[in-house]
């Protein structure tokens, strides 16, 4: 326990002493945020605009945060040769990943709490009236999220590609899912591929929760996929993960 309560510390020092992770995982939705309610106006699932707009960078947060931010620093220290060295020293590996995926979680905990301080201060938008099933679905989002990012991490084969792949996912994503409006006049095919995309279910859920007062208890479809996805991403982690660099 010791040996995980130093890393964990450890990765929290590392990352904030990052600029690029920074800006790039922890800054850049709420960069988003600002720019998209200063041009946005109406309404959105029923709410003022910046209310359903903070909704869909709550979702698009945890995406960018626990997919992308979590497999760029895997991939990055897979391919450096860091995960390799990591494996013959005294720190066991599975105490390792839970530092890693435990701080991750922490930068996306920041970040959340930050999107809430910054609609409040920026649009008046309002606190969660259900903290806890707020709390629960961001938990809920975040976990399945990083298990999809630990497991993309074995299809990724160079660091120099790494930061393009992810983005063609996490953006496309994004916008089929609803994270930066609603989704309602998109062509039909895109709202299918939509609805088969993991974003979908976690932003169907926070609208719940947050824009309209419920329950996370009273979504199970939305919970039971968001598990489905996580259980599919630890299963195919498990398969793929690489500790060495890549080869050819």
């Amino acid at each position: 326990m010791r040996l995980f309560w130093h890393q964990l510390r450890w990765e929290q020092v590392v990352f904030w002493r990052s600029r690029e992770a920074a800006v790039f995982v922890f800054l850049f939705p709420l960069l988003l945020f600002a720019l998209l309610t200063a041009v946005y106006n109406g309404r959105l699932y029923g709410r003022p605009a910046s209310w359903g707009l903070l909704a869909g960078m709550l979702g698009y947060g945890c995406a960018n945060t626990a997919f992308a931010g979590l497999a760029l620093l895997l991939i990055s220290r897979r391919e450096l040769g860091i995960l390799k060295r990591i494996r013959s020293t005294p720190l066991p590996t599975g105490a390792y990943l839970t530092a890693v995926l435990v701080s991750i979680m922490i930068v996306f905990a920041l970040q959340a709490a930050s999107l809430f301080v910054l609609g409040r201060l920026l649009k008046s938008t309002p606190w969660p009236g259900h903290l806890v099933s707020v709390v629960l679905t961001l938990a809920l989002g975040g976990a399945a999220f990083a298990g999809l990012g630990m497991a993309i991490t074995g299809f990724v084969r160079s660091l120099e590609g790494s930061s393009a792949v992810l983005n063609v996912i996490v953006l496309p994503m994004a916008f089929l899912s609803g994270s930066f409006g609603t989704t309602r006049h998109y062509p039909q095919v895109l709202r299918v591929i939509g609805d088969a995309l993991p974003l979908k279910y976690l932003l169907d859920a926070i609208n719940s929760v947050y824009l309209h007062g419920g329950q996370l208890w009273r979504e199970p479809v939305d919970v039971a996929v968001l598990a489905g996805w996580g259980v599919f991403g630890i299963v195919v982690a498990m398969r793929k993960f690489r500790w060495e660099p890549r080869e050819g």
